[in-house]
């Protein structure tokens, strides 16, 4: 069952697009993967998945999912992330915060949602610790935590291993890879290319004025012959 369609989106800000013509759809076990320079639109693209931003045209539906369910969110690691005073508990609840509506706290079920996120990405251990004193490795399984929070099924991650040391990123998309495996939808912005692109099932390029959705086999096949044409 396909979780996330886009049909010939146009994606901009006040009405004037930054990029337009995107189409592709994110299935249950999926990652795909977003790859392109800065300033070509990947941003603008993930706060519109997000619905930060709307569509300025075009089609975008998440399917299957109840209302207040939407897309997860991890962020680029930054200095600000790096030192919240909080727990690690406190910071996978806090993914919650657009489900509690008018209600003005968190209920036993939200709080169960975020051990159960924690479980999820093998973090339990960590909900009493302060998060300000976690390895980088770890901060990010938490921040993966709240994203769940967030949304159990879909999440977006920018950059995920920027700043962790190769032990930590080849945690990271290990647990990635299990998470998948219980069905849950990635989509990643990244510049490790790389090793991105061997764990991705799907990329999303944008290239210049155009923006092209491939299953992971066709688009090395396009870098390929990309190739062939320079030489």
């Amino acid at each position: 069952m396909t979780c996330l369609t886009c049909e010939n989106l146009s994606i901009g800000y006040s009405g004037t697009p930054v990029a337009s013509g995107i189409s592709f759809s994110v299935s249950p076990g999926d990652l795909l993967c977003i790859l392109g320079e800065n300033g070509i639109g990947k941003s603008t693209l993930v706060k519109t998945l997000l619905r930060l931003l709307p569509p300025i045209s075009g089609k975008l539906e998440l399917s299957g999912y109840h209302t207040g369910c939407g897309v997860g969110y991890l962020p680029q690691r930054g200095e600000t992330q790096r030192d919240f005073p909080a727990s690690a508990g406190e910071i996978a609840l806090s993914g919650r915060l657009a489900r509690i509506g008018a209600r003005p706290f968190f209920g036993k079920a939200d709080r169960d949602a975020a051990r159960d996120a924690l479980k999820r990405v093998g973090a339990l251990e960590l909900h009493d610790q302060p998060f300000n004193q976690l390895s980088g490795g770890q901060q990010q399984r938490v921040l993966l935590a709240r994203a769940l929070c967030a949304a159990s099924r879909i999440v977006v991650l920018d950059e995920p291993t920027t700043g962790l040391d190769p032990d930590a990123a080849k945690s990271l998309y290990e647990l990635l890879e299990t998470l998948r495996a219980d069905g849950l939808a990635v989509i990643m912005v990244s510049h490790d290319v790389d090793e991105a692109l061997s764990h991705a099932t799907h990329v999303l390029a944008f290239e210049a004025d155009t923006c092209h959705y491939f299953a992971k086999d066709d688009y090395l096949s396009h870098l390929s012959n990309k190739k062939d044409e320079v030489r």
